[in-house]
């Protein structure tokens, strides 16, 4: 991905905080520190041409090409390198060039693909999983979002990723979730913690406080178009919410599904089985009426949603360290996730939130969001402790020490 920063000093329209939200804040934190100078790439086969520029002291190349990598490396002359964006082709192309100039290269992970690839579609029926010879035409006329083609990208980006782990040297992760997949994945890395930085907004301003809701509560969600995100179980969880509060809505933050009317609705239904499936399941459980799509949030309307919001929920089916969820804790908005991954790592369950065990179990994530939502303080003693974990677990001096450390130590054993 482009940064925000990089298309800013890059001179590119539309440089809007949308993702990217780690890297944001561990950039932010590191620069200008003394004797460290940044040389930051972002590989985007949308440019037709390389772009350069310089911002707040940190120097950004925008690159049409992953085989840029290797001549940017002769250009800049860094001590190290550390990578980004385990599973893509710029990956492997960034190791390759750092190992014949003998540059020491860390790699950071964010959880791993594996996961992501064996859960991807769980809870899906049969049915949406299968493309068909039409559906595949179609697909090649206007891409759309078959099931099957992800999964067989997802399955292809996790043998990548595991790969260029396995020649890893250097590894840095955030969670036990972390370490155990790079015991696995990476035997001959060493492996250094270090948590992540979150974007500067959420760190200032106000912090979220309960509200009297009344019957209209107001569920968040950060994400929901595609399975692994699991709106289908929150889905299922719905009505048991709105029992208790019949005037419950459900926002997600994004882009509502592809509609372009009556004629084209067939159509579309077949390139996106996902939506379709969430749609006509929302409909059978009658709280189609109760879902409500944002639009796509910079970190200014991310962090309001966040504030306007009565309960966040991650129900996901594989999670390391997410970025909302530690948004969510910083702004102190009670939490309510599946305990899966590197997830409680971040927060305790029945003290800083609620994490429910299986994350297709829709019944169990429907009594956690029932009991912050039922809670005499509306979930502010659960907020508050969650407010104070991750000031913690997030904080941007800790981090960017912690990191810097880690490149000095990589220095000091020297070139591989």
């Amino acid at each position: 991905m482009v940064l925000p920063q990089a298309a800013r000093a890059c001179g590119l329209a539309a440089a809007s905080d949308v993702s990217g939200g780690w890297l944001t804040g561990q950039l932010t934190a590191l620069r200008g520190r003394p004797g460290l100078r940044l040389t930051v790439a972002c590989v985007a086969p949308r440019q037709r041409r390389a772009l350069c520029g310089t911002l707040d002291g940190v120097q950004y190349h925008i690159l049409p090409q992953a085989g840029a990598l290797g001549p940017l490396l002769d250009e800049t002359e860094p001590d190290l390198a550390h990578l980004w964006g385990t599973e893509y082709a710029a990956a492997a192309a960034l190791q390759q060039a750092a190992a014949a100039r003998r540059l020491p290269l860390l790699v950071g992970i964010q959880g791993v693909m594996r996961d992501c690839a064996a859960h991807l579609c769980g809870g899906v029926p049969a049915a949406c999983l299968h493309s068909t010879p039409l559906d595949r035409l179609l697909d090649s006329l206007i891409p759309g979002a078959l099931l099957d083609k992800a999964q067989a990208d997802f399955d292809a980006l996790a043998r990548s990723e595991a790969a260029l782990l396995g020649q890893a040297r250097y590894v840095t992760g955030r969670t036990g979730f972390d370490r155990r997949a790079v015991t696995e994945l990476a035997p001959e890395a060493r492996y250094f913690p270090c948590n992540e930085t979150l974007r500067p907004l959420f760190y200032t301003g106000t912090l979220w406080h309960a509200r009297d809701f009344g019957s209209a509560p107001v569920l968040l969600l950060p994400q929901g178009n595609y399975p692994l995100k699991n709106l289908h179980t929150l889905l299922r969880a719905l009505p048991a919410v709105l029992r208790r509060w019949p005037d419950a809505v459900l926002r997600i933050a994004g882009w509502p599904p592809v509609d372009k009317g009556p004629l084209l609705r067939p159509v579309l239904d077949r390139l996106f089985p996902y939506q379709r499936y969430c749609r006509r399941l929302a409909h059978e459980l009658g709280v189609a009426e109760h879902v409500r799509y944002t639009g796509p949030l910079d970190a200014a309307a991310m962090r309001q949603a966040y504030l306007d919001a009565d309960v966040f929920v991650l129900p996901s089916q594989s999670e390391n360290s997410p970025n909302s969820l530690g948004e969510a804790m910083l702004l102190g908005l009670p939490c309510v996730a599946s305990c899966t991954g590197g997830i409680p790592d971040m927060l305790q369950s029945g003290a800083e939130g609620l994490l429910y065990g299986k994350p297709l179990d829709a019944e169990a994530l429907a009594q956690s969001l029932c009991a912050v939502l039922a809670a005499p303080d509306g979930g502010a003693a659960l907020g508050q402790a969650a407010h104070t974990r991750a000031l913690h677990t997030h904080d941007p001096a800790a981090n960017a020490e912690t990191l810097a450390a880690i490149y000095k130590t990589i220095l000091q054993e020297g070139a591989p």
